[in-house]
């Protein structure tokens, strides 16, 4: 009698672990298909279309990237990066952006504004399907430290 039900309990515990591999080997091939959907012409999608600097220190580096990759199937041209205000600077590649390659759209924002939330935008310019793409930036910088004499 033990030995029937120790089989049994073989033929349980193995048919739960062949279960388990098989959901496990399905959840992998799921999470590694991350697909872009593809458009005809030039296209633009970025990782992140927003960039919150969270708090940040009077005058620390101001420096941040927006990277992106073009989803079509002719070379992507950026014409134009412009920011909201002075205190945005965006830099932008000035070569076509091949299809399928990536690229960096760099933003400085001035962190010797202080004391106040910032949200402010850069509106590119392109050749993509859609033409126009703006970018937001966010945060807030904190005040100056009093100077000691």
């Amino acid at each position: 009698m033990k030995k029937i039900i120790t089989l049994a309990m073989l033929v349980v515990l193995g048919a739960v672990t062949s279960n388990a591999q098989e959901t496990s080997k399905k959840l992998k091939v799921t999470n590694t298909k991350a697909t872009t959907a593809k458009v005809n012409g030039a296209g633009m999608v970025f990782v992140t279309e927003t960039i919150d600097y969270g708090t940040v220190a009077y005058n620390s580096d101001g420096k941040r990237e927006f990277v992106f990759t073009n989803n079509g199937n002719k070379p992507l041209i950026i014409t134009n990066a412009q920011g909201s205000c002075g205190c945005t600077v965006p830099t932008y590649p000035k070569e076509p952006i091949a299809p399928g390659a990536k690229g960096v759209i760099g933003v400085k924002y001035d962190t010797s504004r202080a004391g106040q939330p910032f949200n402010k935008t850069v509106t590119l310019t392109t050749n993509a399907v859609v033409p126009t793409k703006t970018l937001t930036i966010k945060g807030n910088v904190l005040a100056a430290e009093p100077s000691k004499s």
